[in-house]
């Protein structure tokens, strides 16, 4: 199922899983570019605190952004600091604030937590946004899959993680993919796809297409993310259909533009 897009009275355009609010216990929020105060190379809604931005302008973004979804407080977000790797981290109490206040000390691609009103939040452009909501044992997470984390399954353990530390069943699990690059936009080189098909096999032959007469190819990341997901027991997965790289206007895109830009967040709560 694609997921619905909302637009909040100050312009916050941001998207939401179905099936992840359905159990009800939850808030969250994938961001598109859309309503918020920066300027410039940033504007509008830009998240990315460590971009350059008017830290002001971040904070009041980041107000906005959680207020539409209900997803908590900045002063109480738990924010990724990225990678490209593949490990998930336990977020308690003693975490809170920590990226936007307080300083980070850990590196983090995906982040889980029962604890309640406490927001996970990570960052992306291209890369894909994953979120995710156990409503039994009353459990959520949040990863960010480039294509690195993606060839090392960061989807499929973060289910195996919720498990293990918190007696998640993958069947029980909701997970949500959000906008990012699509196959249509995702043209890479070799060295992409040698990395999917050592690390994920026969798994990821389905989502690669070579282009005729170059060495390049067109590499389908959600559908490979999806497909771990349901591998590793997870039924309810939600996809966005919104390509990153075609929609510009709506979300930030890192191929064309490079380092000069914002971010889009992606949040997610448990009430």
């Amino acid at each position: 199922m694609d997921l619905r897009e909302h637009c909040e009275a100050n312009g916050v355009v941001w998207l939401e899983s179905q099936g992840i609010s359905a159990p009800g216990g939850v808030a969250h929020g994938f961001s598109t570019r859309l309503g918020g105060v920066s300027t410039g190379i940033y504007a509008s809604l830009n998240l990315g605190h460590t971009r350059g931005d008017e830290p002001d302008a971040v904070r009041e973004n980041y107000r906005r952004f959680l207020a539409a979804t209900g997803a908590g407080r900045a002063e109480d977000m738990v924010i990724s600091h990225q990678v490209h790797k593949d490990n998930v981290r336990v977020c308690t109490l003693a975490d809170r604030g920590k990226g936007l206040d307080l300083e980070r000390d850990y590196d983090a691609d995906g982040m889980m937590t029962d604890v309640p009103d406490l927001p996970l939040v990570i960052f992306t452009a291209d890369c894909i946004p994953i979120l995710f909501y156990d409503p039994v044992r009353r459990v959520v997470a949040a990863s960010h899959a480039g294509w690195r984390g993606t060839a090392q399954s960061i989807a499929s353990k973060t289910v195996r993680r919720m498990g293990e530390v918190y007696g998640s069943k993958p069947a029980d699990i909701r997970a949500a993919i959000g906008p990012g690059i699509s196959a249509c936009c995702f043209l890479t080189h070799s060295d992409v796809t040698d990395a999917m098909r050592a690390q994920l096999g026969s798994l990821a032959e389905d989502y690669i297409r070579p282009v005729t007469g170059e060495d390049r190819f067109h590499v389908d990341l959600k559908g490979i993310n999806a497909a771990l997901l349901r591998q590793a027991g997870v039924v309810q997965v939600d996809i966005s259909t919104d390509c990153t790289g075609c929609l510009r206007e709506k979300y930030w895109n890192h191929r064309t533009t490079g380092q000069a830009r914002g971010s889009m967040a992606a949040a997610i709560m448990l009430k």
